[in-house]
């Protein structure tokens, strides 16, 4: 990146010099003038520009004169009668014409420091992907029946009883996640710290977790001062590590945060999604402003960064034109603009802004305020899309995907599966355990589904302890080898609850496109429930289809 963002300095340069010898005219003929203000905003908006562009690109003695005349401009031109001076137009232009030689010394040693993207490395991880989970137990009975539950859950355990046998395998590999008890070998505890500091290991940017039988608080400050991202005890609930292990890997390898860039300055829009990329988002540039609700309806951002003053349109008429749209009404927009001046800074935000980014801004600030932002918004849909227990689709958004993948199916041709799950005699695990204990068995076939199904199915929480799966491009037989295989795992998966040990069991139902042709998406779901009502009634822990029609 260190380079691209070189060339687009150079380009800049010689951009601004063109722009610089053209306001340099301008100025001159300030002398001459009896009406001086239209070229007094022609020079302010200009240098407006170049005070925020030339900051971010890296020029910042430039940017700080052509502030300097910028707020002298706009004082001027804040009186109701601009009034200048002989003496005063002249040393205005002398000052204009000298900012070519702010650009020189820039050119010689620029000061832009430039962002490096986190180090990342490529991962299989997501519905159906092969994750590799390391254990380190020297207890080998209990490390190999902790490497065959893990198995159950779709990871790819490997079980080592030394750490410098780690240290030697992560040379050349590298596990998703690390999971270690501190204290279980012959080894010293030195032994963990040589591991975890060593530069090799670092550099992989390997997740670990803890299990201990020592939960005091001693032992948990080491872990955190070694980094550590979870910290769990004996004797191991699998499902509850299962869990942990889910959501540290869905946070490291989640998708590309997306944000939109909507700039008239093509070279400052370009140096943004430079940044920003290096940093691992999805960035897309648009400087035709007018298209911003197409933009937004194509690329669907997660945070739009607009700057407030374009020639033709101004960033609080294009975020009231966004908020116009009710679906865009929660769509974070934030403004990356050179304006200091805190009362219009106010004015703006409330056209529907979130905040306000001042120009010039660092790589590193930009990174970090656009991350959270973003962040904060997919949190917030997450909320409104996704059962907060589960992480999967909530009730109707798991319906609106069987519509459309229906709506696919019968475009396609292909077939289409879907599946109603229910845990069997869960009310008497809450009866008996509470519900706490209810919901680790929850979470646990909603990792199980996640981790045995593909990517492109479908997974929602239909509710309580019912889930359903879309099955896109699956024959009924295929659903049935998938769900026979997911049935099979859980009903092996121990749920602890006071030291004491128990299993539960799920029954299914399957409708297919196959079977029911001409079915539309309800039609489809009450078919399902129909062989979910069979497969219960014919004994439970059983798969059952849907007759045909």
């Amino acid at each position: 990146m260190a380079a691209a963002l070189a060339r687009l300095g150079k380009v800049y340069a010689q951009r601004v010099r063109g722009e610089l010898d053209e306001l340099t005219q301008v100025a001159a003929g300030l002398e001459s003038e009896a009406d001086v203000r239209p070229s007094l905003e022609q020079l302010h908006q200009h240098l407006h520009r170049i005070a925020g562009a030339g900051g971010t690109l890296g020029f910042k003695t430039l940017s700080q004169a052509a502030r300097a005349l910028e707020i002298e401009a706009n004082g001027w031109l804040s009186q109701d009668v601009v009034a200048l001076d002989v003496a005063q137009r002249r040393r205005f232009a002398d000052a204009v014409a000298t900012l070519v030689d702010h650009l020189s010394q820039c050119e010689t040693a620029p000061t832009q420091a430039v962002a490096q993207a986190p180090s990342a490395r490529t991962t299989a991880f997501g519905h159906g992907g092969k994750v590799a989970v390391w254990l380190v137990e020297d207890e080998i009975p209990l490390g190999e029946h902790l490497v065959h539950l893990l198995g159950q859950f779709g990871y790819e355990p490997r079980l080592y009883t030394r750490f410098d046998a780690v240290a030697a395998a992560v040379r050349d590999q590298c596990p998703d996640c690390l999971v270690m008890d501190p204290h279980s070998t012959a080894e010293d505890l030195g032994a963990v710290e040589a591991l975890m500091t060593s530069p090799s290991f670092q550099a992989l940017n390997c997740p670990v977790i803890f299990v201990s039988a020592n939960g005091d608080f001693p032992s948990r400050m080491r872990a955190a001062r070694l980094g550590v991202d979870g910290f769990m005890l004996k004797p191991l609930d699998i499902p509850r590590l299962v869990d942990r292990i889910g959501r540290i890997l869905e946070e490291r390898h989640a998708d590309p945060y997306r944000v939109l860039v909507v700039d008239d300055d093509r070279d400052l829009a370009e140096h943004l999604r430079l940044v920003l990329s290096a940093d691992g988002m999805d960035v897309d540039v648009l400087s035709e402003p007018e298209q911003v609700i197409e933009a937004v309806a194509t690329f669907h951002p997660e945070l739009v960064l607009m700057d407030m003053h374009m020639p033709d349109y101004s960033g609080p008429e294009l975020a009231t034109v966004i908020r116009h749209h009710d679906d865009l009404l929660g769509l974070p927009i934030v403004y990356l603009s050179a304006e200091q001046d805190r009362a219009k800074q106010i004015q703006a935000l409330r056209s529907g802004a979130d905040d306000f980014l001042t120009k010039p801004i660092s790589d590193t600030e930009l990174v970090a305020a656009v991350r959270v932002r973003a962040a904060r918004f997919r949190q917030l849909a997450n909320l409104m899309t996704k059962d907060s227990l589960t992480g999967l689709l909530k009730h109707a958004r798991i319906k609106e995907s069987i519509v459309r993948e229906l709506a696919r199916a019968q475009r396609t041709g292909h077939p289409l599966a879907v599946a109603m799950l229910d845990i069997d005699r869960f009310k008497q695990v809450n009866d008996r355990y509470g519900h706490a204990v209810g919901d680790r068995v929850i979470m646990a076939l909603a990792h199980l589904l996640k981790q045995r199904l593909r990517k492109s199915d479908g997974i929602g929480r239909y509710g309580g302890e019912e889930f359903v799966v879309i099955l896109p491009d699956c024959d009924l037989q295929m659903a049935q080898n998938v769900l026979e295989d997911i049935r099979a795992r859980f009903e092996v998966l121990p749920f602890l609850h006071d030291g004491h040990e128990f299993r539960c069991t799920l029954s299914a139902g399957i409708a297919s496109t196959g079977e029911h042709p001409e079915a539309d998406d309800g039609q489809l779901l009450i078919a399902a429930d129909q062989a979910l009502y069979a497969a219960k009634h014919g004994g439970r822990n059983q798969i059952q289809v849907s007759p045909v029609l």
